[in-house]
């Protein structure tokens, strides 16, 4: 099989269930945020900070490639086979967030992003996430998304936000924070 179809050299392509649509539909828009985003956790997969979490990071790719599928379903085609998402996968999530903060300090100021190049992965992760979430609550106002996307992403970017401060701590590097300037 070859990997290139000439079927898009017009601008257009197909969600699963067949709908053909414009590459700049929010929907495409969405699952391409999420494949960028995807393809940052595998940076942060392969951080040297992160052997210990190589596994846990695989099944956030995993079920983000399940998010991508479900963003990519046309409208009323619910009968095309997919995986699927389940609120296990969002308690996930949140159980890693919630034995991370046990472990830092108590968080008392904005932080910047930076302070090692390994958390700065972190925190470009963390604002595709963001950008993905965003944009599939938009495609959500004009067409149906699965609230479970919804809230995995947010999730996901909290969990990317620990993850930082997290990495910050393990590789024993200072935290910036922001101190605004008051006139």
């Amino acid at each position: 099989m070859k990997i290139y179809t000439k079927t898009g050299d017009q601008g257009i392509t197909s969600l699963l269930g067949g709908l053909r649509v414009p590459k700049c539909d929010l929907r495409i828009d969405a699952y391409g945020t999420i494949d960028e985003l995807n393809s940052y956790i595998g940076l942060l997969r392969d951080q040297a900070v992160n052997e210990k979490r190589t596994g846990f990071l695989k099944e956030i790719q995993d079920r983000l490639f399940t998010v991508g599928a479900d963003l990519a379903t046309a409208p009323g085609k619910d009968k095309v086979k997919k995986p699927s998402l389940d609120p296990a996968d969002i308690e996930m999530l949140e159980r890693a967030v919630d034995s991370m903060e046990a472990e830092l300090p108590m968080l008392t100021a904005f932080i910047l992003p930076g302070g090692h190049q390994s958390v700065s992965f972190c925190h470009l992760a963390r604002t595709v996430c963001r950008r993905g979430e965003r944009i599939t609550v938009e495609l959500a106002s004009v067409e149906q998304v699965s609230e479970l996307v919804i809230q995995y992403l947010n999730r996901l970017s909290d969990y990317l936000f620990v993850l930082g401060r997290k990495m910050a701590q393990e590789l024993e590097v200072e935290e910036v924070t922001w101190a605004p300037r008051l006139k």
